[in-house]
């Protein structure tokens, strides 16, 4: 959890921006998990949401302490809390009707996601826990995820085990093997 004593005045962010966000950068290669060609999970944790406040702050210029504290009220429930990963999940189309096609058949993906640790049953994620980012007509191509691990999944993690992702929607099927680096960010996650 993220406290007004985590974040740089906008002032000393001003000074530090540069660097901080190359090691942001650097930090989210270990992050981003691709499903296929058009979707991928960028994993969040302390480090993404400090960067997402900060940058929130500097543009909208907010430095009264009810605006920093409205900003971590919404970007705190996004970080991980030892027991499960959260994410958000984007489809990628660049071709803007492309992306409206593919969205109108794409409704309930969020649903379809999984995270798999080795040795145990799927994981599907809890979505979009702050408001519905679906309609009957169409998904969005940004939600939400929270997928929850128990006790023995967290420790099988953190001993080592594989993990696999993938979507199985009738209309966007993927399964891929978490790449290691991405993997033992996801390991840092838990406790």
């Amino acid at each position: 959890m993220l406290t007004r004593d985590d974040l740089y005045s906008l002032e000393k962010y001003a000074a530090v921006r540069k660097d901080f966000r190359a090691k942001v950068i650097e930090h989210k290669k270990d992050r981003r998990l691709a499903l296929g060609e058009h979707a991928a999970l960028y994993f969040e944790d302390k480090l993404t949401m400090q960067y997402q406040i900060q940058e929130m702050l500097r543009i909208e210029r907010i430095f009264e302490p009810e605006g920093i504290q409205a900003e971590l009220d919404v970007y705190n429930p996004l970080i991980p809390d030892g027991s499960n990963w959260k994410a958000t999940f984007m489809m990628e189309y660049p071709d803007l009707e492309e992306r409206r096609q593919a969205l109108a058949r794409l409704v309930g993906v969020e649903d379809r996601i999984w995270m798999q640790v080795e040795g145990y049953d799927k994981v599907r994620p809890i979505a979009n826990e702050d408001l519905d980012r679906s309609t009957p007509d169409k998904t969005a191509s940004v939600h939400f995820l929270r997928f929850e691990l128990t006790p023995a999944m967290a420790a099988a993690v953190k001993a080592g085990a594989t993990i696999r992702a993938g979507i199985d929607h009738p209309e966007y099927a993927v399964e891929v093997a978490v790449p290691q680096n991405v993997r033992d960010s996801l390991a840092a996650d838990l406790v």
